[in-house]
């Protein structure tokens, strides 16, 4: 655990888990897709103010609903938005089908650019950070 005390910091250990059938086939959410890679991977996490604890500890993780759909909208919506806007671009200044491709493909690399820029942002970095917000269970020595 590291930082002061307002501001503490852990590394968590997440096991990728899919819950359900449906998007364990992938016609869900999307959440088999990430739980093709079974196993365990490490985590920064902010804690909770008031929370206490020890390595080992097993702890329930949030992260604020508002900053899920933030950064679904920066990670999918940039790029779209870039790549439609270049299309309509294209078609109203009258470019050929190929050409419109390669403009909305321009538009979409942009969109990407775009926001691997905000995503890199300090500010938002810190929305996206997931919080310990209880421990579970603690372990003893």
């Amino acid at each position: 655990m590291s930082g002061d005390r307002h501001h503490r910091q852990v590394v968590v250990e997440v096991e990728s888990v899919t819950v359900c059938d449906r998007c364990e086939s992938g016609k869900g959410c999307g959440a088999g897709l990430l739980g093709k890679r079974a196993g365990t991977r490490c985590l920064d996490a902010s804690v909770a103010e008031n929370l206490d604890l020890g390595v080992g500890d097993l702890v329930s993780v949030a992260l604020l609903p508002r900053n899920v759909l933030r950064a679904a909208a920066i990670v999918y919506g940039y790029p779209l938005s870039g790549a439609v806007s270049a299309a309509v671009a294209a078609h109203a200044a009258g470019l050929g089908d190929i050409a419109a491709a390669l403009v909305a493909l321009c538009g979409l690399v942009a969109g990407v650019l775009l926001a691997r820029v905000q995503l890199r942002n300090a500010g938002c970095l810190r929305d996206f950070t997931p919080v310990v917000v209880e421990r579970l269970s603690e372990v003893r020595n």
